[in-house]
Protein backbone atom coordinates (compact mmCIF):
# COMPACT_ATOMS: atom_id res chain seq x y z
CA UNK A 1 0.00 0.00 0.00
CA UNK A 2 1.30 3.48 -0.93
CA UNK A 3 0.28 6.55 1.10
CA UNK A 4 0.18 10.27 0.30
CA UNK A 5 2.92 10.82 2.89
CA UNK A 6 5.14 8.23 1.22
CA UNK A 7 4.55 10.03 -2.07
CA UNK A 8 6.02 13.17 -0.51
CA UNK A 9 3.02 15.11 0.85
CA UNK A 10 2.55 15.17 4.62
CA UNK A 11 -0.96 16.41 5.45
CA UNK A 12 -0.50 16.20 9.22
CA UNK A 13 2.69 18.23 9.08
CA UNK A 14 0.90 20.85 7.01
CA UNK A 15 -1.94 21.01 9.56
CA UNK A 16 0.63 21.61 12.30
CA UNK A 17 2.08 24.44 10.25
CA UNK A 18 -1.32 26.05 9.73
CA UNK A 19 -1.91 26.08 13.48
CA UNK A 20 1.45 27.82 14.02
CA UNK A 21 0.96 30.55 11.42
CA UNK A 22 -2.70 31.28 12.21
CA UNK A 23 -1.78 33.76 14.94
CA UNK A 24 0.56 35.71 12.67
CA UNK A 25 -2.16 36.05 10.03
CA UNK A 26 -4.84 37.08 12.55
CA UNK A 27 -2.57 39.79 13.96
CA UNK A 28 -3.28 41.84 10.81
CA UNK A 29 -7.06 41.61 11.11
CA UNK A 30 -9.23 44.47 12.30
CA UNK A 31 -12.86 45.51 12.14
CA UNK A 32 -12.92 45.10 8.36
CA UNK A 33 -12.61 41.32 8.68
CA UNK A 34 -15.75 39.21 8.91
CA UNK A 35 -14.42 35.74 9.62
CA UNK A 36 -15.87 32.47 10.80
CA UNK A 37 -14.36 29.20 11.85
CA UNK A 38 -16.93 27.51 9.59
CA UNK A 39 -15.72 29.24 6.42
CA UNK A 40 -14.13 26.69 4.10
CA UNK A 41 -11.07 28.80 3.35
CA UNK A 42 -9.83 32.35 3.76
CA UNK A 43 -12.03 35.12 5.10
CA UNK A 44 -14.52 37.77 4.14
CA UNK A 45 -13.50 41.43 4.21
CA UNK A 46 -15.96 44.31 4.49
CA UNK A 47 -16.06 46.64 1.49
CA UNK A 48 -17.29 49.49 3.72
CA UNK A 49 -13.96 51.26 3.19
CA UNK A 50 -14.80 51.74 -0.48
CA UNK A 51 -17.64 54.09 0.49
CA UNK A 52 -14.97 56.72 1.11
CA UNK A 53 -14.44 56.82 -2.65
CA UNK A 54 -16.77 58.55 -5.11
CA UNK A 55 -15.87 56.11 -7.89
CA UNK A 56 -13.59 53.40 -6.51
CA UNK A 57 -11.37 51.44 -8.88
CA UNK A 58 -9.76 48.17 -7.75
CA UNK A 59 -6.14 47.35 -8.56
CA UNK A 60 -4.78 43.79 -8.55
CA UNK A 61 -1.27 42.45 -8.82
CA UNK A 62 0.73 39.28 -8.29
CA UNK A 63 4.47 38.72 -8.21
CA UNK A 64 7.12 36.46 -6.74
CA UNK A 65 10.40 36.74 -4.84
CA UNK A 66 12.16 34.50 -7.37
CA UNK A 67 15.65 33.08 -6.95
CA UNK A 68 16.50 35.44 -4.10
CA UNK A 69 15.07 32.63 -1.95
CA UNK A 70 18.07 30.47 -2.88
CA UNK A 71 20.41 33.04 -1.29
CA UNK A 72 18.16 33.13 1.78
CA UNK A 73 18.32 29.33 1.99
CA UNK A 74 22.10 29.29 1.78
CA UNK A 75 22.41 31.79 4.63
CA UNK A 76 19.30 30.57 6.52
CA UNK A 77 17.96 34.14 6.63
CA UNK A 78 14.27 34.14 5.79
CA UNK A 79 12.81 37.08 7.72
CA UNK A 80 13.29 39.59 4.90
CA UNK A 81 11.70 37.36 2.26
CA UNK A 82 8.21 38.12 3.58
CA UNK A 83 8.93 41.85 3.36
CA UNK A 84 10.22 41.36 -0.18
CA UNK A 85 6.99 39.98 -1.54
CA UNK A 86 4.62 42.34 0.30
CA UNK A 87 6.59 45.45 -0.60
CA UNK A 88 7.08 44.38 -4.21
CA UNK A 89 3.32 43.99 -4.62
CA UNK A 90 2.61 47.27 -2.80
CA UNK A 91 4.90 49.16 -5.17
CA UNK A 92 3.30 47.64 -8.25
CA UNK A 93 -0.25 48.77 -7.48
CA UNK A 94 0.97 52.01 -5.92
CA UNK A 95 2.44 52.91 -9.32
CA UNK A 96 -1.18 53.16 -10.51
CA UNK A 97 -2.07 55.36 -7.53
CA UNK A 98 -3.75 52.57 -5.56
CA UNK A 99 -3.60 52.11 -1.80
CA UNK A 100 -3.21 48.45 -0.71
CA UNK A 101 -6.08 46.80 1.19
CA UNK A 102 -5.59 43.00 1.29
CA UNK A 103 -2.76 40.56 0.67
CA UNK A 104 -2.55 36.80 0.15
CA UNK A 105 0.45 34.50 -0.33
CA UNK A 106 1.47 31.23 -1.95
CA UNK A 107 4.44 29.28 -0.57
CA UNK A 108 5.46 26.04 -2.23
CA UNK A 109 8.33 23.58 -2.19
CA UNK A 110 9.16 19.96 -2.91
CA UNK A 111 9.04 19.45 0.86
CA UNK A 112 7.99 22.25 3.18
CA UNK A 113 10.09 23.11 6.20
CA UNK A 114 7.57 24.28 8.80
CA UNK A 115 10.08 26.44 10.65
CA UNK A 116 11.12 28.26 7.47
CA UNK A 117 7.53 28.81 6.31
CA UNK A 118 6.57 30.21 9.71
CA UNK A 119 9.45 32.69 9.56
CA UNK A 120 8.35 33.87 6.11
CA UNK A 121 4.68 34.14 7.11
CA UNK A 122 5.56 36.05 10.28
CA UNK A 123 7.58 38.48 8.15
CA UNK A 124 4.64 38.90 5.75
CA UNK A 125 2.26 39.52 8.66
CA UNK A 126 4.55 42.08 10.30
CA UNK A 127 4.90 43.99 7.03
CA UNK A 128 1.14 43.92 6.38
CA UNK A 129 0.39 45.06 9.93
CA UNK A 130 2.84 47.96 9.63
CA UNK A 131 1.10 49.21 6.48
CA UNK A 132 -2.49 48.57 7.61
CA UNK A 133 -3.04 45.74 5.12
CA UNK A 134 -5.23 42.73 5.91
CA UNK A 135 -3.29 39.49 5.47
CA UNK A 136 -5.91 37.02 4.32
CA UNK A 137 -3.63 33.99 4.51
CA UNK A 138 -3.01 31.95 1.41
CA UNK A 139 -1.77 28.56 0.30
CA UNK A 140 1.12 26.27 1.16
CA UNK A 141 1.89 23.39 -1.15
CA UNK A 142 4.24 20.42 -1.23
CA UNK A 143 4.91 19.32 -4.80
CA UNK A 144 7.68 16.73 -5.16
CA UNK A 145 9.24 16.69 -8.65
CA UNK A 146 7.77 20.11 -9.53
CA UNK A 147 10.29 21.98 -7.37
CA UNK A 148 13.96 21.15 -6.88
CA UNK A 149 14.92 19.86 -3.47
CA UNK A 150 15.26 22.68 -0.90
CA UNK A 151 13.92 25.26 -3.38
CA UNK A 152 11.01 27.37 -2.14
CA UNK A 153 8.65 29.55 -4.17
CA UNK A 154 7.18 32.65 -2.50
CA UNK A 155 4.44 34.49 -4.37
CA UNK A 156 2.10 37.31 -3.34
CA UNK A 157 -1.29 38.62 -4.45
CA UNK A 158 -2.49 42.10 -3.54
CA UNK A 159 -5.71 44.09 -3.82
CA UNK A 160 -5.88 47.87 -3.61
CA UNK A 161 -8.20 50.75 -4.43
CA UNK A 162 -7.93 54.23 -5.93
CA UNK A 163 -10.34 57.00 -6.84
CA UNK A 164 -11.05 56.70 -10.56
CA UNK A 165 -10.08 60.30 -11.29
CA UNK A 166 -6.77 59.78 -9.46
CA UNK A 167 -5.60 56.69 -11.35
CA UNK A 168 -2.02 57.26 -12.53
CA UNK A 169 -2.03 55.99 -16.12
CA UNK A 170 0.58 58.14 -17.86
CA UNK A 171 -1.52 59.75 -20.60
CA UNK A 172 -0.57 63.28 -19.47
CA UNK A 173 3.18 62.64 -19.78
CA UNK A 174 4.83 64.93 -22.34
CA UNK A 175 8.24 65.77 -23.71
CA UNK A 176 10.27 67.84 -21.21
CA UNK A 177 8.78 66.24 -18.09
CA UNK A 178 11.36 65.34 -15.46
CA UNK A 179 12.24 61.97 -13.94
CA UNK A 180 12.81 61.85 -10.19
CA UNK A 181 14.30 58.65 -8.81
CA UNK A 182 14.22 57.45 -5.20
CA UNK A 183 16.88 55.18 -3.80
CA UNK A 184 16.42 51.44 -3.49
CA UNK A 185 17.63 49.38 -0.54
CA UNK A 186 19.60 47.08 -2.82
CA UNK A 187 18.73 44.59 -5.57
CA UNK A 188 15.17 44.35 -4.24
CA UNK A 189 13.78 41.13 -5.79
CA UNK A 190 15.46 41.11 -9.19
CA UNK A 191 18.64 40.05 -10.93
CA UNK A 192 19.50 37.14 -8.64
CA UNK A 193 19.91 34.60 -11.43
CA UNK A 194 22.79 36.70 -12.77
CA UNK A 195 24.23 37.09 -9.25
CA UNK A 196 24.05 33.33 -8.68
CA UNK A 197 25.84 32.70 -11.97
CA UNK A 198 28.69 34.90 -10.71
CA UNK A 199 28.67 33.16 -7.31
CA UNK A 200 29.07 29.80 -9.08
CA UNK A 201 32.32 31.03 -10.67
CA UNK A 202 33.78 31.62 -7.20
CA UNK A 203 34.78 35.17 -8.12
CA UNK A 204 32.15 36.49 -5.75
CA UNK A 205 31.44 34.95 -2.34
CA UNK A 206 28.62 35.70 0.05
CA UNK A 207 31.24 36.33 2.73
CA UNK A 208 33.04 39.02 0.70
CA UNK A 209 32.83 42.39 2.41
CA UNK A 210 32.36 45.96 1.27
CA UNK A 211 32.75 48.33 4.19
CA UNK A 212 30.99 46.87 7.22
CA UNK A 213 28.63 44.56 5.29
CA UNK A 214 29.06 41.19 3.63
CA UNK A 215 27.83 40.51 0.11
CA UNK A 216 25.26 38.13 1.58
CA UNK A 217 23.88 40.82 3.89
CA UNK A 218 23.63 43.33 1.04
CA UNK A 219 21.99 40.80 -1.29
CA UNK A 220 19.32 39.95 1.29
CA UNK A 221 18.33 43.50 2.19
CA UNK A 222 14.53 43.54 1.92
CA UNK A 223 12.77 45.11 -1.03
CA UNK A 224 11.53 48.43 0.37
CA UNK A 225 8.18 50.06 -0.37
CA UNK A 226 7.41 53.68 -1.28
CA UNK A 227 3.87 53.77 0.09
CA UNK A 228 3.84 56.65 2.57
CA UNK A 229 6.18 58.79 0.49
CA UNK A 230 4.07 58.37 -2.63
CA UNK A 231 0.74 58.98 -0.87
CA UNK A 232 2.17 62.20 0.58
CA UNK A 233 3.35 63.39 -2.84
CA UNK A 234 0.01 62.52 -4.46
CA UNK A 235 -1.80 64.78 -2.00
CA UNK A 236 0.35 67.79 -2.91
CA UNK A 237 1.54 67.36 -6.49
CA UNK A 238 0.48 65.93 -9.81
CA UNK A 239 2.38 62.72 -10.40
CA UNK A 240 1.96 61.90 -14.10
CA UNK A 241 3.55 58.48 -14.06
CA UNK A 242 5.35 56.04 -11.76
CA UNK A 243 7.75 53.28 -12.72
CA UNK A 244 8.68 50.54 -10.27
CA UNK A 245 12.21 49.59 -11.32
CA UNK A 246 12.17 45.80 -11.21
CA UNK A 247 13.34 43.10 -13.65
CA UNK A 248 14.77 44.65 -16.82
CA UNK A 249 15.57 47.87 -14.99
CA UNK A 250 14.97 51.21 -16.72
CA UNK A 251 14.81 49.91 -20.30
CA UNK A 252 11.89 47.62 -19.53
CA UNK A 253 9.97 49.50 -16.84
CA UNK A 254 10.02 53.10 -18.04
CA UNK A 255 8.67 52.59 -21.60
CA UNK A 256 5.62 50.69 -20.34
CA UNK A 257 4.28 53.84 -18.62
CA UNK A 258 4.99 56.26 -21.49
CA UNK A 259 2.58 57.29 -24.27
CA UNK A 260 3.53 56.19 -27.78
CA UNK A 261 6.15 58.40 -29.38
CA UNK A 262 7.93 59.29 -26.14
CA UNK A 263 11.05 57.95 -24.49
CA UNK A 264 13.37 58.72 -21.61
CA UNK A 265 16.92 59.99 -21.30
CA UNK A 266 18.72 58.86 -18.14
CA UNK A 267 21.71 60.69 -16.63
CA UNK A 268 23.67 57.99 -14.82
CA UNK A 269 26.09 60.50 -13.34
CA UNK A 270 23.29 62.07 -11.27
CA UNK A 271 23.43 59.33 -8.64
CA UNK A 272 25.95 56.87 -7.28
CA UNK A 273 25.00 53.17 -7.52
CA UNK A 274 25.01 51.29 -4.22
CA UNK A 275 28.26 49.42 -3.39
CA UNK A 276 26.70 45.99 -4.01
CA UNK A 277 26.21 46.82 -7.69
CA UNK A 278 29.84 47.79 -8.23
CA UNK A 279 30.93 44.64 -6.39
CA UNK A 280 28.79 42.48 -8.70
CA UNK A 281 30.05 44.32 -11.77
CA UNK A 282 33.71 44.02 -10.84
CA UNK A 283 33.74 40.43 -9.59
CA UNK A 284 31.52 39.17 -12.39
CA UNK A 285 33.14 41.24 -15.14
CA UNK A 286 29.64 42.38 -16.11
CA UNK A 287 29.46 45.05 -18.85
CA UNK A 288 28.10 48.42 -17.77
CA UNK A 289 25.21 48.16 -20.24
CA UNK A 290 24.24 44.75 -18.86
CA UNK A 291 24.24 46.11 -15.31
CA UNK A 292 21.81 48.90 -16.25
CA UNK A 293 19.65 46.47 -18.25
CA UNK A 294 19.36 44.04 -15.32
CA UNK A 295 19.52 45.84 -11.97
CA UNK A 296 17.89 48.95 -10.50
CA UNK A 297 21.40 50.31 -9.80
CA UNK A 298 20.21 52.05 -6.64
CA UNK A 299 16.98 53.61 -7.98
CA UNK A 300 13.87 51.70 -6.96
CA UNK A 301 11.05 54.06 -7.94
CA UNK A 302 10.75 56.79 -10.57
CA UNK A 303 8.20 59.61 -10.69
CA UNK A 304 7.38 61.47 -13.91
CA UNK A 305 6.53 65.06 -13.02
CA UNK A 306 6.10 68.42 -14.69
CA UNK A 307 9.35 70.35 -14.96
CA UNK A 308 7.92 73.27 -12.96
CA UNK A 309 7.21 70.95 -10.00
CA UNK A 310 10.49 69.04 -9.96
CA UNK A 311 12.45 71.25 -7.55
CA UNK A 312 9.59 71.47 -5.06
CA UNK A 313 9.10 67.71 -5.15
CA UNK A 314 12.80 67.10 -4.58
CA UNK A 315 12.66 69.40 -1.55
CA UNK A 316 9.59 67.59 -0.26
CA UNK A 317 11.36 64.24 -0.67
CA UNK A 318 14.34 65.58 1.24
CA UNK A 319 12.00 66.57 4.09
CA UNK A 320 10.61 63.02 4.01
CA UNK A 321 14.19 61.75 4.54
CA UNK A 322 14.33 60.20 1.09
CA UNK A 323 17.44 60.04 -1.06
CA UNK A 324 16.04 61.41 -4.30
CA UNK A 325 17.68 62.48 -7.54
CA UNK A 326 16.76 64.19 -10.79
CA UNK A 327 17.79 61.28 -13.02
CA UNK A 328 16.60 62.38 -16.45
CA UNK A 329 13.76 63.63 -18.61
CA UNK A 330 11.13 62.63 -21.16
CA UNK A 331 12.14 62.98 -24.82
CA UNK A 332 10.54 62.53 -28.23
CA UNK A 333 12.90 59.64 -28.95
CA UNK A 334 11.24 56.35 -28.06
CA UNK A 335 12.96 53.88 -25.72
CA UNK A 336 15.39 54.53 -22.88
CA UNK A 337 18.72 56.14 -23.66
CA UNK A 338 21.62 57.21 -21.48
CA UNK A 339 23.09 60.68 -21.76
CA UNK A 340 26.75 60.91 -22.67
CA UNK A 341 28.95 62.17 -19.85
Amino acid sequence: MTTYKEAGVDIEKKNELLKKIKGHIKSTHDGRVISSETLFKGLVVSAEELKKYKAPVLAFNTDGVGTKTLIAAELNRWEGIGEDIVNHCINDILSMGAKPLCFSDYIASSKLDNAVVERIVKSIANCCKKEGIIFAGGETAEMPDVYHEKAIDVVGFILGAVEKEKVIEGSAIKEGDELIGISSSGLHSNGYSLVRAILRTGKLKLSDRTGTESAGEMLLKPHRNYLNTTLTLMERYRIKGIAHITGGSFRKNLPRILPKGLGAEIKKENWEPLPIFRLIQQRGNVPEEEMYNTFNMGIGYVYVVDKKDADDILQQLQQLKEKAYLIGSITSREGVHYASN
